[in-house]
């Protein structure tokens, strides 16, 4: 019988995407695991491997289109033995409309009676991930598993809601299927009510403040003097997690100046000393480099700071997850340099070159951009002094780096020039109080000043 192929759920917070592009035409033959389209997300354009295999008998989404909902289908493929040009598209369901009895219908309708709220028992869905405690996609009751995954599990008759997965995210992939096989996961069933005692209901958040609405801020303006440009994808979201962050994480900051004479010293000797490799140097160090290792190193050395807040307990990170804000049109993202306390200066550089050129063309996976422990914002190259940057959740904290530039100093009771960068430390005073921000940015401003110690 004919396979429906479904918008598929990119990352744990995709809830819609753009159909950027077919790699396949109808009638091509389709093998489990070939490239079948690309996807656009608010952050990266991604590769969809196809799961079936068969012929592709329609495209029922063409290439361009916007906003198309997860779980939508978006193409049907035919099986073998079956007649590729017979297969038509999947009709959209239609809701049944109620029937109101003959007898019945001249009676007023009895007001029917309130209803009375009642703890539901279904997994709590967090705000931002959309996604229940178990790790599955509310929307659809899809569970987030991997296209190899879902097709294994289809092989083996497991029920992919019972099998906790161990990718990015929660998402379930090819071990963990196999783990439920030795492991004798649940098999496919209706689901049944569940027993017992219903959940607590949780107190309600309360609703974030709301700004003047639209037509109230276009009245301000004549006519014919703006031009109006829709909002994309990537600018919602980055609208959206900024002022929830802004409104619901309790920011204090924290500001010093590090003197960068002695690194600036250090990392030309280093460039200096890069061997070569296809005729260029094999690494070219930047400040920010630098500035990201010394932030790993620090909060290795003050791992108090290096947490997440959730409302049941505090998340004590064993690595230091550097997030990079890079901007790209229409917005910025950041890749995330992992465990970046333990990688040499040169494969810091290496891939932040790579993972920044790739982000700039929207072909980061969601792996790479997602989750962090930390972050840097350098607006130094533009010549900005000082300024304090946005937490990013689940990030506790944000350093946000300035200029260096020559400024008086006094040492040994001597006034002198030295080349002085201003940092700021943006933190989440839930997580991180005052005297441990202040720690954490003393050790930071240790490695910047010294630097061999970031080479030993």
């Amino acid at each position: 019988m004919p396979v429906n192929i479904l918008m598929p759920a990119l990352s744990p917070t995709m809830e819609k995407g753009n159909l950027a592009k077919w790699l396949k035409k109808e009638g091509d033959t389709i093998k489990s695991g070939d490239i079948i389209a690309e996807i656009e997300t608010d952050k990266a354009t991604m590769e969809v491997e196809a799961v079936d295999e068969g012929i592709l008998a329609k495209i029922i989404v063409p290439e361009g289109t916007a906003d198309v909902a997860v779980n939508e289908v978006i193409a049907v493929i035919a099986g073998e033995g079956e007649d590729a040009t017979s297969v038509s598209p999947p009709a959209k369901a239609e809701a049944p409309k109620a029937e109101v009895p003959k007898a019945d219908a001249a009676k007023p309708e009895a007001p029917a009676p309130k209803a009375e709220a009642k703890p539901e028992s279904t997994p709590q869905v967090t705000a931002e991930s959309g996604f229940n405690t178990a790790g599955k996609t509310v929307s659809g009751d899809r569970p987030f598993a991997s296209p190899l995954a879902r097709r294994l599990a289809k092989e083996a008759g497991i029920d992919l809601s019972k099998v906790q997965g161990s990718g990015p995210h929660g998402r379930i992939v090819e071990k963990d299927i196999a783990a439920a096989k030795q492991g004798g996961a649940a098999k496919a069933a209706p689901a049944t009510a569940a027993a017992g005692a219903p959940a607590a209901p949780r107190p309600a958040a309360a609703p974030l403040a709301t700004g003047p609405s639209d037509e109230q801020t276009k009245k301000l303006f004549a006519p014919g003097s703006y031009e109006e440009i829709p909002h994309d994808g990537m600018r919602k979201t980055i609208a959206r997690r900024l002022t929830e962050a802004k409104q619901t994480i309790p920011h204090f900051y924290v500001t010093l100046d590090c003197e960068l004479d002695a690194l600036l010293k250090l990392r030309a000797e280093l460039n200096a000393a890069a061997p070569e490799k296809d005729g260029k140097p094999a690494y070219k160090l930047s400040v920010n480099d630098m500035v990201i290792k010394a932030l790993a190193l620090a909060l290795k050395a003050v791992p108090d700071a290096n947490v997440s807040w959730t409302d049941g307990a505090m998340l004590k990170h064993k690595h230091a997850d550097v997030g990079v804000a890079v901007s790209i049109p229409g917005g910025l993202i950041t890749p995330i340099v992992r465990d970046a306390c333990h990688k040499t200066l040169s494969q810091i550089s290496n891939e932040m070159k790579d993972m920044a050129a790739r982000a700039k063309a929207r072909k980061l996976k969601p792996e790479e951009y997602q989750g962090g422990t930390t972050a840097v914002s350098n607006l130094g190259m533009f010549g900005v002094k000082d300024f304090a940057a946005v937490i990013n959740p689940p990030h506790a904290t944000i350093l946000a780096v300035g200029a260096g530039e020559p400024r008086a100093v006094v040492k040994g009771g001597q006034l002198a020039v030295a080349t002085v960068m201003s940092v700021t430390l943006s933190t989440d005073h839930r997580a991180v109080d005052g005297a441990l921000g202040a720690e954490l940015l003393q050790a930071f401003k240790g490695y910047i000043e010294k630097p061999m110690a970031m080479l030993v």
